[in-house]
């Protein structure tokens, strides 16, 4: 398990939020069924079971004044083409609603399926509360990759040839002759 727990806010699909700290990664236990262990705002570890998750927000601050939307995710899909490199995911949730993100190219969105049980979202919008999504398999009901963005301005390998034909040298010819010498 990681060292440090980050901030969190648990949206359910029942009524009601929860506010703690998770581990960046390795969050989820295995089991029947599998669970999320929440240190709560009061230092207490509460059991929630990923079948009732619908995702949970890293967030930069814990608005807990705001009982609707503390974690301040207004915006659940993007405008334009994502900038930043990654995997253009739009997932449908069990209830209905689309969430899109951005999800690692590398090991870690293999590592989120096989040991969180679940994939990370980095989200539409990085400048607002919320700076990365957590989202259980149980909460998902369809993944669609919509694009896989990688920066224009790395360059691909060239292949090279299997085969270099080399030039002929020019002073390995006999050379004529000379009638001079004759």
């Amino acid at each position: 398990m990681a060292s440090s727990r980050k901030k969190v806010i648990v949206r359910r699909f029942l009524p009601g939020l929860l506010w703690g700290y998770l581990p960046s990664s390795g969050l989820a236990h295995t089991g029947q069924p599998p669970m999320l262990d929440l240190l709560d705002l009061s230092g207490r570890i509460q059991p929630v079971p990923l079948t009732d998750v619908k995702y949970a927000a890293y967030v930069r601050d814990f608005n807990t004044a705001d009982s609707v939307t503390p974690e301040r995710l207004t915006r659940k899909t993007f405008l334009a083409r994502p900038r930043t490199e990654g995997l253009w995911l739009r997932l449908t949730l069990r209830d209905g609603d689309i969430l899109e993100g951005l999800a690692p190219l590398d090991l870690t969105l293999a590592d989120g399926w096989s040991q969180d049980l679940g994939v990370h979202l980095v989200p539409p919008d990085i400048r607002g509360n919320t700076q990365r999504l957590f989202v259980p398999r149980l909460a998902i009901e369809s993944m669609e990759v919509l694009a896989v963005v990688t920066t224009p301005s790395r360059k691909k390998p060239v292949a090279i040839a299997a085969e270099v034909e080399e030039q002929p040298d020019l002073f390995s010819l006999a050379l004529p002759p000379d009638a001079r010498t004759q």
